[in-house]
């Protein structure tokens, strides 16, 4: 048989690659990668859920109320505070250390040192809040609190989307503080002792609820036992507020730490 009668070789294709799942390779949507809406919707839910918050506040503020008439405060004074200031850690240092002539370093100071949880609080938001307005975001940083906070970081963490909850929950704070000062400050010579009813307890009753909802086993323990133990330590060592900084930077350093190994 000649060359020219060499029946044509069939070439055999390459066997096919299995399709490659690229799905698999990209990261899942976190709950910051959620589209946020700044919405009268969100607005509302917020308030709503923290309006038994809200009640406790007002409770506290009827304190500070009684506590800015026996400081010597007038009633207008003490509500308008509450209004523009809207801190109530910081409001009843203040009421305690006023006096004639104000001690105007001292009040500035103390208030200053305990308000700096706010810069971690602030910065804790800012995977969510650096996609609104500036408008949007300062307004609602206005009326953060401490609980509402917490109540805002369980929200978005969950993938909600509800960018105005925090506006809508601090507004509930709000609401709640003021008209709960102006009836402390005007029933002052009434609750001679906030004591005997309670009252002194409301925020820390508070707080160990919102404590509850941040719980996530065993990796809570020890960015909290940290933070106990640095602020122990550090309110037995140095006087004033520093302890309660100082337990929030120890807690973040341990998350780090932790996230870094």
């Amino acid at each position: 048989m000649s060359a020219d009668e060499h029946p044509p070789v069939e070439s055999t294709p390459p066997p096919e690659e299995p399709p490659v799942d690229t799905a698999r390779d990209e990261p899942e949507p976190g709950p910051t990668d959620a589209d946020l809406e700044f919405s009268l919707a969100g607005l509302r839910a917020g308030f709503v859920t923290c309006v038994p918050v809200a009640l406790g506040v007002g409770a506290y503020g009827v304190v500070f109320g009684v506590l800015a008439r026996e400081a010597g405060l007038s009633v207008p004074t003490a509500v308008v505070m509450s209004a523009t200031v809207l801190a109530g850690a910081a409001q009843l240092i203040a009421v305690g250390l006023w006096d004639w002539p104000i001690p105007v370093v001292a009040v500035v100071g103390t208030t200053l040192v305990v308000n700096l949880r706010y810069l971690l609080m602030g910065a804790s938001l800012r995977p969510w809040f650096s996609r609104l307005s500036s408008r949007q975001a300062y307004a609602s940083l206005f009326f953060m609190a401490d609980e509402n906070w917490a109540l805002t970081v369980e929200d978005l963490r969950s993938g909600s989307g509800r960018g105005a909850f925090l506006l809508g929950s601090g507004l509930a704070i709000w609401m709640f503080w003021v008209a709960a000062t102006a009836l402390g400050a005007v029933a002052g010579g009434v609750l001679e002792d906030p004591a005997t009813y309670g009252l002194k307890f409301v925020l820390t009753a508070i707080f160990l609820a919102l404590l509850v909802g941040f719980w996530e086993g065993r990796e809570t323990v020890l960015p909290w036992a940290v933070a106990a133990l640095v602020a122990v330590g550090v309110h037995a060592a140095l006087p004033g507020r520093w302890y309660i900084l100082a337990g929030g930077v120890a807690a973040s350093v341990a998350e780090v730490v932790r996230g870094v190994r």
